[in-house]
């Protein structure tokens, strides 16, 4: 029997008079893949945000394997966020640094050594198919090449949760494929993985349980197959 990694109790946010949620409730075993997925404004990114402990609900629990975020300590977070990957749209790499560097980010504040760290982003980057380019810069890297350094940056760490808000919006088509399937070869590998995205093609194509808002309620929750 799976464990339980997440916990989504009656979760409300709400920002002034407007409701970002409403008594959202889900779970989500150890090594799943999920979507949260509805339109423009549903609640896909704030959502994602209260799983990272970016914010706070404003009412209800969210529990991520055993932390429970609307109690946790600001002197927490680092270390709970340590345990949580986040690949952002826009892939947020920086220019200045090489591919091994921005990769290695994660286990330098860790204090990781070099044999370690070297060791680890050698894996990543064969695991995502960008061995033999640890020193290449991100503005030598095409958007889906970017996407997969992103991908490896929030893995190194080994995540238990991995969280992806729109990670396939800016690619096209061929790309995005291949970094869906890397996405299940990594919720395969024990990793749960909850990916925002409004992509109905792509889903269809890499089914999963799919969970869809609409205006911050959640409208169903299937299995696809």
């Amino acid at each position: 029997m799976a464990s339980l990694m997440v916990r989504v109790s009656h979760v409300t946010k709400r920002y002034s008079k407007r409701f970002a949620l409403q008594d959202v409730s889900f779970d989500l075993d150890a090594g799943e893949f999920a979507y949260i997925t509805g339109v423009s404004g549903a609640g896909k990114s704030t959502l994602l945000k209260l799983l990272f402990a970016m914010e706070k609900p404003t009412e209800g629990s969210i529990h991520v394997n055993r932390n429970e975020l609307t109690t946790l300590r600001n002197s927490d977070l680092p270390e709970y966020r340590q345990k949580v990957g986040f690949i952002f749209q826009d892939f947020k790499l920086l220019p200045d640094l090489n591919v091994r560097e921005n990769v290695s980010l994660p286990l330098d504040m860790k204090g990781m050594s070099k044999k370690e760290i070297q060791r680890r982003v050698e894996g990543v980057l064969s695991l995502v198919g960008l061995a033999g380019r640890e020193k290449d810069y991100p503005n030598h890297l095409s958007g889906g090449e970017q996407q997969r350094v992103a991908i490896a940056r929030a893995v190194v760490g080994q995540p238990s949760l991995l969280l992806a808000d729109e990670p396939t919006g800016n690619l096209d088509s061929q790309n995005a494929r291949d970094i869906l399937a890397l996405f299940q070869e990594i919720a395969s590998m024990g990793t749960t993985v909850c990916l925002a995205t409004h992509d109905e093609f792509l889903m269809s194509e890499y089914p999963a349980r799919t969970i869809e808002l609409r205006n911050g309620q959640i409208e169903s929750d299937l299995v696809l197959e």
